[in-house]
């Protein structure tokens, strides 16, 4: 029988376990295992290596992305790292020029000093990526939607290309979830999460995952993990796979939400761009309704001016004024001075990254309440500046 996903999320890896019946998969809390003699263990030998809470998580999301392989690490950050290691000195990688800035930051000023690449492209258009492309390309480095500009990229076309090239196509797909996108499905050879993000969904985690459909690719990422030790716990994957189960019910609340907040936000002359992939007016809507399931729950905006952006931060009180996204609660963020920071100025003003631009995460509360402390800190913002013009 062939599960369909919210099936999936509930049930892949984590069959009652055998002992006792338990419904959930328990937490092995434990470093090593005994074993029964010279070359004679019962699959287990040490918890950096295996552990069967890891395994699960592991089991359940290569199902629910249309892998054959999954990995868990300790932080979004770590499973990039992890797969950056497969690239050798003289490797050249295409990357999105709007990208996390923690991922640029960990590619500007780590990756690339053990001599590997990088061109940072227009992924929007991918003509670009085919200019870019060396004969010592060996990686394709996408973001769909990217953070915090949430532009698109076609990942069917861009699939076209890594295949044609035989570089490795890698799809950051943190802002959609699996639920939403499913880049392998498109041409992607890996996908990876930030699982601090929606996957876990409820601010009380650190991780990261990557999932692969490449035999090749899955025994390197799968030494590295191991060789390195980047691993998640057994209670942060206890607590991802808890969140894993209710993700499709959260991520339609989030779409949800976020849809009536960036409609009344584009309804509202004072900012000067709404950047939603599920609007109308966005310029990639026809490429959002093809590959995604949804438009997720990340809006960016810009409120014109760094004064206008730091009174509305200042001033919200059910959204709060925080780092990451993608939790039931609603955050908001400054990329220049918070997840940005790490990108040259010049950059950031070429890819719109301004001053004045804040990041929603919009959560799963009642979005009449949502909207009321978005409206209030508006009225803050115009009585700042009312207050000015009058001093």
């Amino acid at each position: 029988m062939t599960w369909k996903f919210s099936t999936k999320a509930i049930h892949a890896g984590q069959e009652p376990e055998e002992v006792t019946g338990s419904v959930n998969v328990p937490i092995f809390q434990t470093s090593t295992y005994a074993q029964q003699g010279i070359g004679n263990h019962k699959g287990w030998d040490y918890s950096r290596s295996i552990n069967p809470t890891r395994t699960a998580l592991e089991v359940c999301i290569a199902e629910l992305e249309g892998g054959t392989s999954g990995f868990a690490f300790a932080s979004g950050m770590s499973a990039i790292d992890a797969v950056m290691r497969l690239l050798n000195p003289g490797d050249h990688v295409v990357a999105g020029d709007d990208m996390y800035g923690g991922s640029f930051r960990l590619f500007d000023k780590v990756i690339r000093r053990y001599g590997m690449e990088f061109t940072y492209v227009d992924f929007t258009e991918a003509d670009n990526i085919q200019a870019a492309l060396r004969e010592n390309t060996r990686m394709i480095y996408a973001e769909t939607p990217t953070n915090p500009m949430m532009k698109l990229c076609d990942l069917q076309a861009i699939g076209g290309i890594a295949r044609d090239t035989n570089a490795v196509l890698v799809v950051d797909n943190t802002f959609m979830s699996p639920y939403l996108q499913q880049p392998l499905d498109l041409g992607a050879s890996i996908v990876l999460h930030s699982s601090t993000k929606y996957i876990g969904g409820h601010s009380d985690l650190i991780g990261g995952l990557v999932v692969t459909n490449n035999d090749e690719v899955a025994e390197s990422i799968a030494f590295h993990q191991n060789s390195c030790g980047a691993v998640p716990g057994p209670f942060d994957c206890s607590l991802t796979l808890r969140s894993l189960k209710t993700l499709p019910v959260r991520m339609d609340r989030h779409c949800s939400n976020a849809m009536k907040i960036a409609e009344y936000l584009s309804d509202n002359h004072e900012l000067k761009t709404v950047n939603y992939p599920g609007l109308a007016s966005f310029p990639q809507y026809e490429l959002a309704k093809k590959q995604m399931g949804g438009f997720g729950g990340i809006i960016s905006a810009d409120l014109g001016s760094y004064k206008r952006a730091a009174a509305f931060c200042e001033s919200v009180k059910l959204f709060l004024f925080a780092e990451s996204l993608g939790g039931v609660e609603s955050l908001l963020c400054h990329p220049v001075s918070m997840t940005h920071g790490s990108v040259p100025p010049k950059v950031r003003q070429r890819l719109g990254i301004t001053d004045g631009l804040v990041r929603f995460s919009v959560g799963i509360e009642d979005v009449e309440d949502l909207i009321a402390d978005i409206d209030s800190a508006l009225e803050a913002v115009r009585a700042v500046e009312t207050s000015e013009a009058v001093a």
